[in-house]
């Protein structure tokens, strides 16, 4: 019964509105992490997640792997997954709430041009339970959503950003150049955009975006279906419009945001990033992927902080004690990683 009751109570928290305030009834905070969940594979990772008695399940992205403008095949895709044996055991103790990246969405590295995006929309929202009056389903301008909850007097707000539905078109270089210069490098054929008026949010997303920042609130985990703070690793990153990552980074030191970390999924392999902004201040951002899929030509990143992780894996935030911790796990449970930030330092 004690899974039962977290899983209730936070419940409320996720489905009921947009944003919404609870107390989560006991002193420690735990959410749970992950992306990249193929439904064909094995599944052994879900015992260790449900071992973890979660308060939260936060899916980042390619929930299941769609790929797909025939929308009773994706449904089916969902069926298969939201039916396997540690799924259902992890929906019946825990509360999940979830974003889509591109296999989910519907295709591979697919942004605003893809054209059953309506459709694969509802069906999404479907699996996760999303009430059928939630501004997520009607807004023209996609899923993005934010969440508070309060934990022992520590305001949490999380937020998850739509970056499929109006992302623009990816600039990339040419096959012989990807084959010859990139591929060897472990880099991906993509490459920084120079137009201006290319976007990841949209501008409505963007106001809606700088309106959540300025809600109180004394932690703020900025969940990103892909990376945001690696730089040029040639596969789908915030890199690929450097003034996007550029307008998100000037929207924290507007209103002197210095309780944010950022988590993402997406890359088949796990690390830590961390940045110095201008303010001297540091950003850290945990990359957890994936549940299933595995990646081993890992990208270089000048960001990173310690070793990725390629294997199975999911991500743990933690608030307890004053202190935040951020943790890679394996299939087993067993810590790879762990960062550990002081809530009392700003």
């Amino acid at each position: 019964m004690k899974y039962v009751a977290k899983s209730i109570l936070l419940f409320l928290i996720v489905i009921t509105m947009p944003v919404l305030a609870k107390d989560v009834a006991h002193s420690q905070l735990k959410i749970l992490f992950g992306s990249c969940l193929h439904q064909d594979k094995p599944q052994p990772i879900w015992q260790a997640m449900q071992q973890e008695q979660g308060d939260l399940l936060v899916l980042l992205g390619d929930n299941i792997y769609g790929d797909t403008e025939n929308m009773t095949e994706l449904k089916a895709k969902y069926a298969k997954q939201w039916a396997t044996t540690g799924m259902q055991t992890m929906l019946a103790t825990t509360s999940v709430i979830g974003i889509w990246d591109d296999h989910d969405f519907g295709e591979n590295d697919a942004g605003v041009e893809y054209p059953q995006k309506e459709a694969s929309r509802q069906i999404m929202l479907d699996y996760f339970n999303v009430p059928k009056d939630s501004p997520r389903r009607t807004r023209v301008d996609g899923i993005y959503t934010s969440q508070i909850l309060i934990q022992d007097k520590t305001k949490v707000q999380l937020i998850l950003p739509d970056l499929r539905w109006n992302r623009s078109p990816l600039e990339s270089v040419g096959q012989l150049e990807y084959l010859n210069s990139k591929a060897p490098n472990n880099l991906g054929p993509y490459i920084p955009s120079e137009n201006k008026t290319s976007t990841l949010l949209g501008e409505v997303q963007w106001h809606w975006l700088e309106q959540q920042l300025q809600q109180p609130a004394d932690v703020r985990i900025f969940a990103s279906s892909i990376q945001l703070l690696p730089e040029f690793s040639g596969w789908e990153s915030w890199a690929n419009f450097p003034h996007e990552r550029q307008r998100f980074l000037a929207l924290l030191d507007k209103y002197q945001i210095t309780n944010l970390i950022i988590v993402s999924g997406d890359t088949h392999w796990s690390e830590l990033s961390q940045i110095t902004r201008k303010n001297g201040k540091t950003l850290w951002e945990m990359t957890t992927s994936g549940l299933t899929e595995e990646w081993k030509s890992v990208s270089p990143n000048q960001h990173r902080v310690g070793q990725s992780y390629s294997n199975a894996n999911y991500g743990v935030i933690e608030l307890a004690d004053k202190k935040l911790s951020m943790t890679i796990k394996d299939v087993a449970g067993k810590n790879v990683m762990t960062k550990i930030l002081s809530l009392d330092n700003d």
